[in-house]
């Protein structure tokens, strides 16, 4: 494989055993909320007032 790019990184952490964060698609610019605890988890991207995704 080539040079070796990161896609995703973890924009915002917050938590210890709950935690929650907010993960950057580096190629998109869509932001998504990631929490999990203990050994479950789930992934969502964030929207706006008007349903549409965020974009930064």
């Amino acid at each position: 494989m080539g040079k070796e790019s990161k896609r995703f990184v973890w924009q915002e952490s917050e938590g210890f055993l709950k935690e929650s964060r907010i993960i950057v698609d580096t190629e998109t610019g869509v932001n998504y909320l990631f929490v999990h605890e203990g050994y479950a988890g789930g992934l969502t991207p964030l929207l706006d007032a008007n349903g549409k995704p965020i974009v930064t």
